[in-house]
C-alpha cells in the first residue's frame, strides 16, 4: 500500500525566532544549573533567634534597691550612673515618727528587765517545787503543797517563754529599724533611682533604685523557634551579633560572617514559653579567635541576635525542608537515640511474638 506524504507548505514559511531558542536553552541550563548547586552546594542549618545580654550567674543580674523599714527618704549618697563598691553608702531612711526609735528602745529595755525578774521568779519557783518534791517523797509534805509548787514552776516557766518573745520581737523590729542606711550588696552600678529625697514616703519592700552588679561572666539570653528545640543540644557553636556592632552575617556559610562573635550553647529550656518559643543560654567561645566585647561596651539588656550552627547538608534539602516545615535534621544524635530504643522494642516484641 503506497503511503500518501502530504507536505503542509504553511509549516516551512514559519520560522522559530532565535530569541525563543536562546530563551530555551538558557532556560534548561539554569534548570540543570539549579539542580547541580542544590545537590551538590553545602549549606550550614542555623535557629535564628534574638534577645539580650545578661550576666550567667543570676546573683549578678540586674536587681533592685528596695526600702528596708516604711519611711522618708533622708539623703541620696549617689547620682544615676555612679559606680559604687560593695559596703558604700547608698541611701538614708528615716522614720516618720522621730522618736519612735527611742520609744522601741525604752519597750526593749522593758521587755528584758520583765524577762530577767521572771527568770528570777522562775529559778525560786524551781527550787520550792524541788524541796516539796522531796518532802512529799519522805511524807513529810502534803500532796495538795506539792501540786501548787509544781503548778506554779510551770507557770513561770510559761511566763519566761512568752517573756522572750515579746523581747525578740521588739528586738527584730527594732533591728529592722536600726537598718535606714542601705548599702551597695556588691560592686557595680546604680542604674536608676526612682524618688527624691525631703517628703518623699516609702513603704517597706518598695523599689528606691535598680542596681547593674559589675560582673566579667557575660552571656546571652535568646528566644528560638521550637520547632528546633530537639537539635539545640549544649556545646553547639552560636556566632552572635551585639547591638551597635557592625557585622555581616550569611545564614547557611557562617564562613562569610564579618564582626561576629564566637558563642556556644551553655543550657536549653526543657519547654517552650506562652509565645513557642525556646530559651537559650549562650556563653563565649573560648575557641573563638575574637572575645567579646568588655562590660564598659557591652551592657547588660544589650539586644543581640544569635545564630545557632546545626547540621550541615545541602541546599536543596534545606529548600525542601523549609516548604515543609519539617525539623532541621533527622541525622541528629537525639533522633538516633530514640530510633535505636525504638527498634529495640520492636525486636523485643516480635520476638515475644514468635514464642
Amino acid at each position: 500500500m503506497n503511503r500518501i506524504r502530504i507536505e503542509f507548505v504553511s509549516n516551512k514559511l514559519i520560522k522559530e525566532p532565535r530569541v525563543l531558542k536562546v530563551i530555551a536553552y538558557m532556560v534548561v541550563f539554569f534548570f540543570l544549573g539549579t539542580m547541580i548547586f542544590m545537590t551538590v552546594t553545602p549549606w550550614q542549618q542555623m535557629s535564628i533567634g534574638n534577645g539580650k545580654v545578661l550576666a550567667i550567674d543570676p546573683n549578678m543580674r540586674i536587681q533592685s534597691i528596695n526600702s528596708s523599714v516604711t519611711g522618708r527618704i533622708k539623703k541620696w549618697h549617689i547620682k544615676e550612673g555612679n559606680f559604687v563598691n560593695k559596703g558604700d553608702l547608698i541611701v538614708e531612711l528615716e522614720d516618720l515618727d522621730p522618736n519612735f526609735l527611742d520609744r522601741l528602745m525604752g519597750e526593749r529595755d522593758t521587755a528584758f528587765n520583765k524577762l530577767e525578774a521572771i527568770k528570777i521568779a522562775t529559778q525560786t519557783a524551781v527550787l520550792d517545787y524541788n524541796r516539796q518534791k522531796a518532802l512529799f517523797n519522805k511524807g513529810l509534805s502534803s500532796r495538795i503543797k506539792f501540786e501548787k509548787a509544781k503548778i506554779n514552776y510551770k507557770k513561770f516557766l510559761s511566763d519566761e517563754a512568752t517573756a522572750a518573745a515579746k523581747l525578740l520581737k521588739i528586738e527584730t523590729k527594732l533591728s529592722r529599724q536600726l537598718t535606714q542606711e542601705i548599702r551597695a550588696p556588691k560592686d557595680g552600678q546604680i542604674l536608676k533611682i526612682f524618688h527624691g529625697s525631703g517628703s518623699v514616703v516609702v513603704s517597706e519592700g518598695e523599689q528606691l533604685a535598680t542596681f547593674v552588679p559589675d560582673t566579667q561572666q557575660q552571656s546571652a539570653e535568646v528566644f528560638v523557634s521550637g520547632n528546633d528545640l530537639p537539635l539545640i543540644t549544649p556545646g553547639r557553636k552560636v556566632r552572635l551579633q551585639f547591638e551597635g556592632w557592625p557585622a555581616v552575617q550569611v545564614s547557611g556559610w557562617p564562613s562569610l560572617a564579618i564582626g561576629t562573635f564566637g558563642g556556644e550553647v551553655f543550657a536549653v529550656d526543657p519547654s517552650t514559653n506562652k509565645d513557642g518559643k525556646v530559651r537559650v543560654l549562650i556563653i563565649p567561645d573560648k575557641d573563638d579567635k575574637f572575645d567579646w566585647p568588655s562590660n564598659q561596651y557591652l551592657r547588660q539588656g544589650t539586644r543581640v541576635y544569635a545564630w545557632i550552627m546545626l547540621d550541615e547538608v545541602k541546599v536543596g534539602f534545606e529548600i525542601w525542608r523549609k516548604f515543609n516545615g519539617f525539623p532541621p535534621s533527622m541525622d541528629d544524635p537525639v533522633f538516633k537515640k530514640l530510633e535505636n530504643k525504638k527498634n529495640k522494642v520492636k525486636k523485643k516484641k516480635t520476638y515475644e511474638d514468635d514464642e
